[in-house]
């Protein structure tokens, strides 16, 4: 299953530099599905799922971040206005998620990978009207996004990056913005899933909720990954890989409120 986990790993560090709205979307559907195959893994799938996204997500991000910010196209003050609500929200969206039985974090998945799959296809630009909030309100929208993000498994890129571009930002600084704000989430939310899950009855090879064979085959294939698709972004239009990507997460959604 390494391979697998490898693959994954692969297509979801592409898709993260590329879109810039995180690999979890790739990344938590993939594993809660190779998790239910297993019998020692089934009964947590769909957390250990969410909670080894994000964990994989500390290289993932990292390497995305090194990229971006080597072209100069993060925002490093709006990242440092919005990280402590990112991190503030990620801790409360663990708790929620280690509340939700599998079957209700499945849906709460697979209703925002259904939305995020249309706002990828439709392609609505926002028209940058608005002037950025002050901290306050910046501090309030990190606090959504985080928990948000941190209850389903991803960087928060679908969310952080049109929020910016509502308010003006380029499409390209957004997303680098995003990558960036994806690490408090991802160290917020991966130590409350650690912590959360310690006591349990989880399967070897577990660290709370973390599964640490697909953290491994993950994080390293998509830290190789992510920078090839920040290359792709800076250099081609990515509508079409938006679009076909958004009609991946309908069919993953659809699927996911289904039942595997």
């Amino acid at each position: 299953m390494f391979l697998e986990f490898a693959l994954t790993g692969a297509l979801a560090g592409f898709l993260a530099g590329f879109l810039g709205i995180g690999g979890g979307f790739i990344v938590v559907p993939a594993l809660t599905y190779f998790f239910l195959q297993d019998p020692s893994t089934a009964p947590w799938a769909i957390h250990m799922a969410v909670a080894t996204s994000l964990s994989t997500m500390l290289i993932t991000s990292l390497s995305s971040i090194v990229a971006h910010h080597r072209r100069g196209a993060i925002r490093w003050p709006l990242v440092r206005s919005l990280a402590g609500g990112l991190v503030a929200g990620a801790i409360l969206g663990a708790l929620i998620a280690d509340y939700l039985q599998g079957d209700a974090l499945v849906r709460v998945f697979g209703s925002f990978a259904i939305l995020a799959g249309f706002q990828l296809i439709l392609a609505r630009q926002p028209e940058g009207e608005k002037p950025l909030p002050g901290q306050p309100g910046v501090s309030m929208i990190g606090t959504i996004i985080g928990a948000i993000s941190s209850l389903i498994g991803i960087g928060g890129g679908a969310l952080t990056g049109p929020w910016q571009m509502w308010h003006g930002v380029k499409a390209q600084n957004a997303v680098a913005t995003s990558a960036a704000c994806g690490y408090p989430i991802a160290v917020a939310g991966t130590f409350a899933f650690v912590i959360l899950g310690l006591g349990g009855d989880l399967p070897r090879g577990a660290i709370g909720y973390v599964h640490l064979p697909a953290f491994l085959g993950i994080a390293v294939t998509s830290a190789l990954a992510a920078p090839v698709g920040v290359a792709a972004v800076h250099r081609l239009p990515p509508k079409l890989v938006k679009k076909l990507f958004g009609s991946f997460l309908l069919l993953v959604g659809v699927r996911m409120l289904a039942g595997f």
